[in-house]
């Protein structure tokens, strides 16, 4: 009988003050199955949500997404524990695409992005990362990741007018659950107010369960495949840079809370990431990222033991089997959706204003102004430019200013001699936190 890849931490049942489950321990099978749960618990609302939200089927997300997740730790070596569940960051251009072609020109997109990211994680792997800070310093790091949270504040208005009372429940559950609890009820507070939300669409007639009762308990989900438009293709390029931002942070913020240097692991990471994109768009399923929900439970927990995350991957694919989980879902209203996803798109866009500020970058310096100014206005606004066919959208033209802006005033600054760094910029160190 082959040996499993975890030992038992000290007696199974308890962790010493001051003590962390490193990855490679385990505590005892039923504790394990506890704290697998409650990733899956961390992670269901907002990987849920990315398919209602994209019109993906949300049984086929589950699914990749357990799969994903036992592929990165394969991939791994069990040394990094993370989920890999829906990624935020490609909600915009899906969307955009999704109305200019179709769904499955949108998954076409998805997997160039999905393989373009494991080509990056083969060459990080091979040349190390110290060329990241220096492509993508905090500033334009950070106005990228905020550009793509706050492009797609109109699609959450949209939902919100729907049933503006709705909504505007939802998004109070969801503000209150923050503040009023802790540990693992203060994590899952979307999931929370997604609850609260759907049952007062209930009380006002606005859920429909007739596609719940037709569907069977047991089944495959639905599966689709990609086609491939390139004129679709630039407005999804920029996600990489996020997906890059997640990946990077993660294992930034695994190592800090574990005590190691996993710096090595980031080419592994991005290829696995890559990989689980890829395999998922091949089939209709939401592209994956690192979950930053799940670093909170191994936060609380001391427990980073990657025999969690097994048992988390597994159940997903479990919940993935059955259509009446995937219809229930999908009966979720616009109203609650709304109101969610005022939290959600926000939380996105300051993410990216949290890099500026745990970076400490020098806003009284022009280039740093102007980069961010220029960026998040083209983002917001999104500017859309069509050439030959091809569509540049708001994410992608914000990406663009943000590179070419920071680094022509650099170099016009280097050659005139007025680029002095000023006390405090921290701008060549990048620390990109965990995200999804």
């Amino acid at each position: 009988m082959p040996t499993l890849p975890w030992t038992l931490h000290g007696n199974g049942r308890t962790v010493a003050p001051g003590a962390i489950v490193a990855p490679e321990e385990r505590l005892a099978w039923p504790i394990t199955i506890g704290i697998g749960a409650q990733h899956v618990v961390a992670m269901f609302g907002a990987t849920f949500l990315v398919p209602l939200l994209t019109g993906f089927p949300p049984s086929t997300t589950l699914l990749f997404s357990g799969i994903g997740t036992i592929l990165f730790l394969l991939i791994t070596r069990n040394r990094v524990p993370s989920y890999l569940g829906s990624s935020f960051a490609f909600i915009a251009p899906i969307t955009a695409s999704t109305q200019a072609d179709s769904p499955e020109a949108a998954l076409g997109g998805v997997l160039v992005i999905g393989v373009l990211l494991a080509l990056l994680g083969l060459l990080v792997q091979a040349i190390g990362t110290r060329w990241i800070s220096a492509l993508m310093p905090p500033v334009v790091m950070g106005s990228i990741v905020a550009l793509i949270g706050f492009n797609l504040a109109p699609t959450a208005y949209d939902n919100f007018k729907v049933s503006p009372v709705t909504a505007t429940i939802t998004l109070a559950a969801v503000v209150l659950c923050t503040a009023l609890f802790r540990g693992i009820l203060g994590r899952v507070s979307v999931l929370l107010g997604v609850i609260v939300g759907y049952i007062v669409a209930r009380l006002r007639g606005e859920v429909d369960f007739g596609p719940f009762h037709e569907a069977a308990w047991l089944g495959l989900p639905h599966f689709t495949h990609p086609t491939f438009e390139v004129s679709l293709l630039p407005m999804f390029l920029p996600v990489i840079l996020v997906l890059l931002a997640e990946n990077v942070g993660h294992v930034s913020s695994v190592g800090l809370m574990t005590g190691r240097d996993l710096d090595h692991m980031v080419g592994r990471t991005l290829f696995s990431d890559g990989l689980a994109t890829t395999v998922s768009a091949l089939f209709g399923g939401s592209p994956t990222t690192t979950y930053g929900e799940n670093i909170g439970v191994m936060s609380a927990t001391r427990v980073y033991s990657t025999a969690a995350y097994w048992v988390a991957g597994i159940v997903a694919i479990c919940l993935s089997l059955s259509p009446k989980i995937g219809a229930l879902i999908n009966t979720i209203p616009a109203g609650v959706l709304g109101g969610v996803t005022f939290v959600l798109y926000g939380l996105i866009g300051i993410v990216g204003v949290r890099m500026w500020v745990d970076n400490k970058v020098d806003f009284s310096r022009p280039k740093n102004q102007i980069t961010a100014g220029v960026a998040l206005v083209v983002g917001i606004a999104n500017v859309t430019w069509v050439f030959d066919g091809i569509t540049l959208t708001g994410i992608a033209l914000g990406t663009v200013a943000a590179l070419v802006i920071y680094h022509l005033m650099s170099g016009i600054g280097a050659l005139t001699g007025t680029d002095e760094p000023a006390v405090g910029d921290a701008d060549a160190e990048a620390e990109l936190p965990a995200g999804r």
